[in-house]
């Protein structure tokens, strides 16, 4: 057939599913966003494509990076080349540090112009670099033919070893050129042969283990059932944190937080990390000769990165784990249940949390006894946000979203906001602090317009609360650049049209809650006012415990 390469590119992404765009239009992309319209673009509910458009390039980016993260679906957002790519950047960069298989359609100065600086508008020199040091996989459609394949590989690449987003260029006058297309159904993923000669190994050597323990990271998120049985043929007690919450139900004895996590590592002989990077216990609890770490990853560069372990499972972690459970039983020692004594340990280490960070256990209380348990939490870079990472309770996988290693502040309002678009038939949380829900606050215009019925809770206490707590302990309480002049965030939110309340207590934002997640038809701030809270780093960054 003939198309134009916007009109191509449309029906590469319907072919692959995809049907909603977060994007915010300009001139260099308004040949695709007419394609969109011609293909029976716009929001309402018989709309082929759903046309999200934002008020900032990041929220784009970051509702496209929300909504992969909920459904475990590819997501696409289209942006301008230059101010556009790079307000979108950090987005970007997230969704590569989470494994998020998010698809970034960028515009392009005209084709001829590009790499000898004319100075055409949003130029910026060698985007295609830039773009590739983001990403693993990029490409710039240069001719109407090759959109569908290129549309094709891209969402191949994100679901290829190592999950992650990828990016298409096009040109200005690319985009409503026409030419022959040639449909192109989507790519199979080759799925990694299983080693079961290493798998066989790894059973031989954890089924000897008398102090196994598990490490469960965000590559883990799909095999929480597999992870559960292991963990409970084992009696090995499952360490998560951030990306791997949920993994293991919480109400598990057996499910282990952080500083716990810490304890047992000193203890253990076999680790089994599963879609991890391990990094904690590999940069600073340390290693020795006396434990033997087996790594279970989707990319094969990573387990040797840190440190050369024992075993390398390389491939998706739920058939290997589904193969290993097969034939461990051959292989398992008989151990005595831990149940109990992971109960007492757990107690205890409650115990020294409650003595140390009380207020936000409070605040995450509140929330656990209102959001359901299918309900999504979006954490973000504040005070309560570093407390949830070490004690809210999760009980199922991919529910828990946290930002990784980029712990990007202000990153969470619009994530969430994404999250919650794509997932109308649960209840989001999203909380923030008051420096960075001002990053993206904005998005509430897009929020009202596309009635997305989040819940955000803005931890108000006028401060970039960790950067002053730092300043006051580290340096003398020499102050600069933390404290922040904030607006009401209450009159603010009205002001758009959204529904928001102020609470004081744990017992306040409860009642908010029960009230905000009935609340269906737009979205809901609740500002909580806190003044400095305690510090939770002593359970985040902890002393080496072997290889002294």
């Amino acid at each position: 057939m003939r198309a134009t390469t916007a009109e191509a590119v449309v029906a590469a992404l319907l072919v692959h599913g995809l049907d909603t765009i977060y994007a915010l239009p300009g001139v260099h992309n308004d040949a695709f966003f007419d394609a969109l319209a011609k293909a029976g673009g716009g929001t309402g509910a018989l709309a082929k494509v759903r046309v999200v458009q934002t008020r900032h390039e990041q929220g784009a980016g970051y509702m496209a990076l929300g909504a992969a993260l909920a459904t475990g679906k590819p997501q696409a957002y289209c942006v301008v080349p230059g101010p556009g790519l790079l307000n979108a950047a950090s987005a970007l960069l997230t969704a590569y540090g989470m494994n998020a298989p998010v698809l970034a359609l960028i515009g392009q100065i005209p084709q001829h112009a590009i790499g000898r600086g004319l100075g055409f508008l949003h130029e910026v020199r060698d985007q295609a670099g830039i773009i590739a040091r983001l990403v693993d996989w990029s490409a710039r459609i240069r001719v109407p033919g090759e959109a569908p394949r290129l549309v094709a590989e891209a969402m191949r690449a994100m679901r290829m070893r190592r999950p992650g987003p990828a990016a298409l260029e096009c040109a200005i006058d690319v985009w409503d050129r026409a030419g022959p297309v040639t449909p192109q159904a989507p790519l199979a993923v080759p799925e990694p042969p299983i080693d079961d000669d290493a798998i066989a190994a790894a059973a031989k050597r954890l089924g000897a283990a008398q102090r196994p323990l598990i490490a469960a990271g965000g590559g883990a998120q799909d095999a929480s059932a597999e992870v559960t049985a292991l963990a409970h043929a084992l009696q090995a007690p499952v360490l998560s944190y951030r990306r791997g919450r949920g993994v293991l139900d919480d109400r598990d004895p057996l499910s282990v937080n952080l500083p716990l996590g810490h304890e047992l590592w000193a203890e253990a002989d076999v680790v089994l990390a599963v879609g991890t990077h391990l990094h904690y216990p590999l940069q600073q609890w340390g290693i020795d000769r006396d434990l033997a770490i087996i790594r279970v990853d989707a990319d094969a560069e990573e387990p040797a990165r840190f440190a050369k372990p024992a075993l390398a499972l390389v491939g998706l972690a739920k058939p290997i784990l589904r193969r290993l459970l097969d034939i461990l039983p051959a292989h398992n020692t008989k151990r005595a249940p831990r149940t109990a004594e992971m109960a007492d340990r757990q107690t205890r280490m409650r115990r020294r949390l409650d003595q140390k960070i009380a207020p936000q256990l409070g605040y995450l209380a509140a929330i656990r006894a209102e959001l359901p348990e299918d309900g999504l939490f979006v954490d973000e870079v504040t005070q309560v946000g570093f407390a949830s990472r070490l004690a809210f309770p999760v009980y199922r996988p991919h529910t828990y979203i946290s930002p990784g290693y980029q712990d990007n502040l202000g990153y969470g309002f619009a994530t969430a906001l994404g999250a919650q678009d794509a997932r109308r038939d649960v209840p989001v949380l999203a909380i923030s602090g008051d420096g960075g829900f001002l990053f993206t606050a904005n998005e509430l215009a897009t929020a009202m317009a596309h009635r997305i019925p989040l819940t955000t809770i803005v931890f108000s206490d006028g401060a970039f609360g960790n950067v002053r707590r730092t300043q006051q302990e580290r340096y003398g309480n020499r102050l600069i650049a933390c404290d922040l002049t904030n607006p009401d965030f209450v009159a603010f939110a009205k002001s758009f049209g959204a529904a928001a309340v102020r609470a004081k207590t744990p017992d306040a934002l409860r009642a908010a809650l029960r009230r905000a997640f009935a609340h269906r038809d737009g979205p809901t701030i609740i500002e909580v006012l806190v003044g400095p809270l305690p510090s939770p780093w002593e359970f985040i960054h902890m002393k080496r415990v072997r290889g002294l």
